[in-house]
This record gives C-alpha cells, structure tokens and sequence, in this order.
C-alpha cells in the first residue's frame, strides 16, 4: 500500500474574492497556494497556521479560515529523492479570508517564493501548476469556487 505525506495548503482570499498565488523559487514559472508539511505530533490545523507564518509570513490575526475540505491526493514523479519514503502528499485544504488590509507577503531567509500575486480564482492557469498537481488544483478549483478549468 502506498504511503503520503500529510500536507495542508492555504488558499487566502481578499475581499474582492482574488486569492494570492504564489511563484515557486525552487521552479520558476510554477505556481502554487502556499502549502507544507504536517510535523509529526501537528494537527492539519496546527500545521497551516505555523507554513502559512513560514512561507508569506501571516500571522493569525490577519486571516480568519472559513472553509477545509480534503484529502486531495497526489502522486510525485518517479525518481523523486526529496521525500523517498512517500509516494506523494495528501492534502488538507484551507480557505481564508484576509482580515488586515493592509497585510503584504513578505518571503523569509530561505524563501519557498520568488513572487506573489492577487488573482480571481477563474483566471489561474493549469499549466502553471506542476504537472503532478494539476488535477488537485483542477479538484480544489472547482470545489471550493465552482471553477471548471477543463
């Protein structure tokens, strides 16, 4: 039987219903929400609230989540060394609404993105997710926005 990662991932919405998408560092012209792994002892919960303060440093108080739907699950590519043991992540999504307008994504020392941007849910593009994901954002997309991305 094959074994996954847990992982969560965040979708945060502002009010004119735009969601931040966010450009790879590691694999440039790749887009994805910010997501990460769940710690062992973590709950999905626990682990969104300390990847989404990592990875675009937005603290609790700036967000209020609304929505979690999953598992959404994923193969990685043959070959891959980055995670052997598995045979790729199951994902718990978060819906959030920002709650501080003025919030900016700010990327660390060691940063997961090179850019961000505020885009309707309607105009992300399949094919700029990594092709192992495509059909969880194809998922995702049309679950929690009624988008169909065919």
């Amino acid at each position: 039987m094959k074994k996954y990662r847990p992982n969560v991932a965040f979708i945060l919405r502002r009010e004119s219903g735009e969601v931040l998408w966010c450009e790879r560092e590691d694999w440039r012209g790749s887009w994805q929400f910010p997501q990460g792994g769940v710690d062992a002892g973590e709950t999905p919960e626990s682990a969104v609230v300390r990847e989404v303060e990592e990875e675009i440093a937005l603290r609790p108080d700036d967000y209020l989540i609304v929505e979690q739907r999953g598992p959404y699950t994923y193969d990685f590519p043959p070959g891959n060394k980055r995670f052997k043991y598995f045979a790729g992540q199951t994902q718990t999504y978060f819906l959030a609404d920002l709650a501080n307008p003025k919030w900016k994504p700010k990327f660390g020392k060691d940063p997961e993105f090179v850019r961000a941007v505020w885009i309707m849910p309607e105009e992300i593009s399949i094919a700029s997710v990594p092709e192992m994901k495509q059909d969880v954002y194809r998922a995702v997309l049309r679950d929690f926005f009624h988008v169909d991305t065919a």
